[in-house]
């Protein structure tokens, strides 16, 4: 059987199909043309008579053929989102086949496939829920911006009306020079950009507008890889998986879909290491990427973006990244990406392209049929050159070593204007004119024609996208159980530095020399110990304030990416943020007052010493409360330090020690000084019993004082979720 089955393979390439052996559309001039899916290897067992089992098994790249015509404009990326729509995917990335095709490409049952020994151990692929087809349209979208300055107000447009489309099962790539709105119009079509006021046209999805409920069906991979530097590749997987996947999955089937995400990623090999930052060592800048992949196509995305995925990689790299995306289409989805300057085989990987030129457009359609285009209207490279430099020279007006219009040379001629010519030949601004008017005269009408055809869909299924409702992939619980462990992930090894650890262990101990056995027997030595209780409320209030005030600022970033994609409601995050450094920052002044309490001979019985420990955590929330709202809201960090600096100098002068008659205009501060109160707490834990005063401060029931520091705990984190829910909502 295997015999034959080679046979019939030989006599494929041999003798071309007929008519009716077509199977599948796309084609650009009605010729028979490997399917790119023909790429994927495929195991073919070995003949009996050519060794037996043992035999070394190769991979076959022509084990699959698939040819395309011209007729069925679109029937490629049909066929790929139909055949997904019905569950036939082999694979998550992999290859779909109708399924008299199936029956008739498998002579030998699943339990006969060998096992690869080139790769080392064959690859289980895995079979996803159905892929919902999404057809991406936009006609005439455009986008301004307002510029404000100190006299006067502008507006600068950034897109002017473009046009396009893009099918399951296809790659759009969006090319241009820096500047150009590529990213803009990403952000645009992905539904990241909610500026109603500055955008005009229409952007459909299955001829409606964008939804909440897309937001589970969009996968968006940002120019900049934002992953959690501490986290391993594996973690930061199955996080996402537990995050995003559908409620109705169980835990193991989530974290079963993550580890079949790196396989199909080719991610097993560092998926122990950490994901390594600025300072951190991890993976290469192509597994980063592939992480930052797999974190979108883990949900089976129907429509992926994707923002310059091989800026920063080299060739190989980059072509591994197409390959991955191409991999990706092919199972149904809709794939759209920004591409900077991609060398000559990323170029021909793509199905549609379209090239802006400041905020214009100046080509949308076949990627294969981009150079025709440009030849008819007369720009023609002059030497052999990459496709994708020619059409990046030609979008920045540049057309040295391209061949100049006829028509352009005529208008310039006819112009006779110095502003028109440069080195005798037409300037930047010149070459971009004619390049819109011949794209807006000869190919977007019809273009704009094409979007009117209906989509081949059910009603049913176009309705699904119009849904307001939004789709968590997990309960409240669930989310604020995954934040606080990955946050303890994440964080521990800062908290559990040896700098760190170093620095309060070291505080404690000169604490403890200087005041050695202090005394409180006379009133010198009473004030002496007062001075030490003052530093330590002092001390606790100023650490953690400047550790508080980096945690939002920090992860910005992250926090709007994943709140984009709506992994987790804002409060789930907030609470888990702010409860998950609990644990880590009781851990050190539990340390230092270990330390501290027995070398300066404070009340030795288990009571003052519990109390005095409560005092301090107070003192810690109530600092930490402070420092998340300046963080979140002035969101950076030198003016969140600045602020943070004055505010405590201020709580500190005002805390009843260096000064005891403050003027009654400003008093009001010290009654909002976490210091003060600490400060009055301490007096009294420790010198209730002896004294109803210390150095003018009174010792009272500690009541207020205690209410005080709960109402700075609660209501210094209530101002900092808002302060991130109005974040949120701008962003």
């Amino acid at each position: 059987m295997s015999d034959q089955l080679v046979e019939k393979v030989a006599a494929a390439f041999k003798s071309p199909p007929t008519a009716s052996d077509v199977t599948g559309g796309g084609g650009s001039d009605g010729g028979s043309t490997l399917s790119r899916k023909s790429s994927k290897q495929v195991l073919v067992p070995a003949s009996p008579s050519r060794g037996g089992k043992n035999a070394h098994i190769r991979k076959s790249r022509s084990a699959q053929l698939k040819f395309e015509v011209d007729e069925l404009s679109s029937g490629a990326a049909l066929s790929r989102a139909s055949s997904a729509s019905l569950g036939l995917s082999f694979s998550f990335t992999g290859f779909t086949m109708p399924p008299e095709d199936v029956a008739d490409s498998k002579p030998f049952s699943d339990d006969d496939i060998p096992e690869d020994i080139e790769a080392g151990t064959q690859r289980e692929k895995f079979q996803t829920e159905p892929t919902l087809p999404i057809y991406l349209k936009f006609k005439d979208v455009t986008y301004k911006v307002i510029i404000r300055g100190m006299t006067m107000t502008a507006e600068k447009e950034i897109l002017n009306g473009i046009t396009g489309s893009v099918n399951p099962g296809e790659v759009l790539a969006l090319m241009g020079p820096s500047g150009s709105g590529k990213t803009t119009l990403l952000n645009l079509l992905g539904g990241r950009l909610s500026h109603e006021n500055n955008v005009g046209g229409s952007i459909t999805y299955n001829d409606q507008k964008y939804s909440k409920f897309l937001k589970s069906r969009v996968g968006f991979v940002t120019q900049d890889d934002i992953l959690y530097p501490h986290l391993t590749v594996k973690e930061t997987l199955t996080y996402a998986a537990r995050l995003r996947l559908p409620n109705t999955l169980t835990k193991e089937q989530k974290e079963k879909r993550a580890i079949d995400v790196i396989l199909e990623l080719g991610l097993e090999r560092c998926q122990d290491t950490m994901i390594g930052g600025s300072f951190v060592r991890g993976v290469s800048g192509g597994e980063r990427k592939r992480v930052c992949i797999g974190i979108e196509i883990i949900i089976n995305p129907s429509l992926l973006f994707l923002d310059e995925p091989t800026s920063g990689l080299d060739s190989t790299t980059a072509l591994r990244i197409v390959q991955v995306l191409q991999d990706i289409a092919e199972a149904g989805k809709t794939v759209v990406t920004t591409i900077h300057q991609p060398s000559s085989r990323l170029f021909h990987k793509f199905d549609k392209l379209i090239l802006l030129g400041k905020g214009s457009l100046l080509y949308f359609g076949k990627a294969s049929e981009a150079m025709p285009y440009f030849s008819s209207i007369g720009c023609n490279p002059l030497l052999s050159m990459n496709p994708a430099e020619f059409l990046i020279d030609l979008a920045n007006g540049n057309i040295i070593d391209i061949s100049i219009p006829s028509e352009l040379e005529d208008r310039v001629q006819m112009g006779h204007s110095e502003t028109e010519i440069q080195n005798g030949k037409p300037s930047p601004a010149v070459v971009h004119e004619y390049l819109v008017e011949a794209y807006e005269t000869r190919v977007a009408e019809n273009e704009k024609k094409k979007l009117m055809d209906p989509i081949p869909l059910d009603e049913e299924v176009k309705a699904k996208v119009s849904s307001p409702k939004r789709v968590w992939g997990a309960s409240w619980r669930q989310q604020y159980s995954i934040l606080f462990c990955r946050g303890i992930k994440e964080r521990r090894h800062e908290y559990l530095s040896w700098l760190r650890i170093t620095q309060v262990l070291a505080t404690a101990t000169i604490l403890g020399l200087l005041w050695w056995h202090s005394d409180c027997d006379n009133r010198n030595d009473l004030l002496d110990q007062a001075g030490l209780l003052f530093f330590i409320s002092v001390f606790w209030g100023f650490f953690p304030i400047f550790t508080a005030i980096f945690a939002f600022p920090q992860e910005r970033a992250m926090l709007k990416k994943e709140r984009a994609a709506d992994m987790y409601r804002l409060s789930a995050y907030f609470i888990a943020r702010t409860t998950s450094d609990l644990p880590l920052d009781l851990l050190l002044p539990t340390l230092f007052l270990l330390v501290v309490y027995f070398m300066t001979n404070l009340r030795l019985s288990a009571g003052p010493f519990f109390l005095t420990m409560l005092t301090v955590f107070l003192c810690i929330l109530a600092a930490q409360g402070l420092g998340l709202a300046i963080g979140a809201i002035l969101m950076d960090m030198k003016k969140a330090t600045t602020l943070a600096s004055v505010t405590v100098m201020t709580f500190m002068l005002a805390g009843g020690y260096f000064v005891k008659e403050v003027p009654v205009f400003v008093s009001w501060i010290r009654y909002v000084s976490f210091n003060y109160h600490t400060y009055k707490l301490l007096l009294k834990v420790q010198y209730e019993p002896i004294t109803p005063s210390v150095n003018g401060t009174r010792i009272d029931s500690g009541v207020t004082e205690v209410g005080a520091l709960v109402a700075m705990v609660f209501g210094y984190r209530l101002l900092a979720y808002l302060s991130l829910r109005r974040m949120s909502l701008q962003g």
